[in-house]
């Protein structure tokens, strides 16, 4: 009887300690989500050891840190300098998510709050450091490309320090005081104009040269051609073309040897 009495209690003292610790020892980590353990009576913090997706008991006396590691975006518009000074708007769209094994050192230097203390100054440092290398018309138009992918490859060396993995950047616009925007189209319109002027002088010149050494070749034939024609081959020719005129079913007189010098005269024809 007393050791029935004993199992019930013992029973009961495990219900009770599972009701007051259980929320603090049993956890589920979802889909997109890792942790780290907190030991606060042995080795701290854990930081090599990730825990994923799924059910987990540990002891109620540690502490389980929980990171969405998902796919995060942050968008920012900022007034930034060129190289000489000119106020530049950018809007920029940035796309991150924790390194997932890395979590630890995550926490550890820079805590949940990552996003604000560290991804948005990084991004807004790096934006202000590039475009503060272009002038506006650079930035605007004739290396945005160039100013894009630096920023871009800047921004993610400076995430993956901090263990952060950058997945993308994206400038959505860039915008310059109207004045300043108005000029440089402008500018940009008489190169394209220029451009345009100097491709037709450089194709008209084309066609000139072309034509000159059509010519010259032509005249370089003439100049074959006649000094190979002797007054023997001429009369030769001649001869071939009567026999060939006399040979046709029109009616004509062939008279030999009293054409100009001796070729055979044709009189006649249909």
């Amino acid at each position: 009887m007393k050791r029935l009495q004993y199992l019930i209690i013992s029973l009961a003292v495990v219900v009770v300690l599972l009701l007051i610790f259980g929320s603090q020892m049993f956890y589920v980590i979802k889909p997109g989500v890792r942790a780290v353990i907190f030991r606060k009576f042995s080795t701290g913090l854990d930081k090599e050891r990730i825990y994923e997706p799924g059910f987990h008991i540990i002891a109620p006396w540690n502490d389980l840190i929980k990171y969405d590691v998902r796919e995060k975006k942050s968008e920012e518009t900022m007034d930034v300098l060129d190289k000489g000074g000119l106020s530049v708007n950018v809007d920029i769209t940035v796309i991150f998510n924790p390194i997932h094994e890395k979590i630890g050192y995550l926490h550890e230097n820079i805590g949940e709050d990552y996003v604000s203390v560290m991804v948005i100054p990084n991004v807004r440092s790096t934006v202000r450091a590039v475009t503060g290398r272009y002038s506006a018309e650079e930035i605007y138009s004739t290396k945005r490309a160039e100013v894009e992918k630096a920023i871009i490859e800047e921004t993610r060396r400076a995430l993956a320090a901090k263990n952060i993995d950058m997945k993308d950047l994206l400038i959505r616009s860039i915008a310059l005081p109207e004045k300043i925007k108005q000029a440089i189209e402008d500018k940009l319109q008489q190169q394209q104009e220029a451009l345009a002027y100097q491709f037709r002088l450089e194709r008209e010149a084309s066609e000139a040269d072309r034509k000159r050494i059509e010519a010259q070749g032509i005249a370089d034939y003439n100049k074959i051609i006649s000094a190979s024609l002797t007054d023997r081959i001429l009369r030769q020719k001649g001869i071939d073309a009567t026999l060939t005129l006399a040979n046709s079913p029109n009616s004509k007189v062939v008279v030999i040897g009293s054409g100009d010098e001796g070729m055979p005269l044709i009189l006649g024809g249909n």
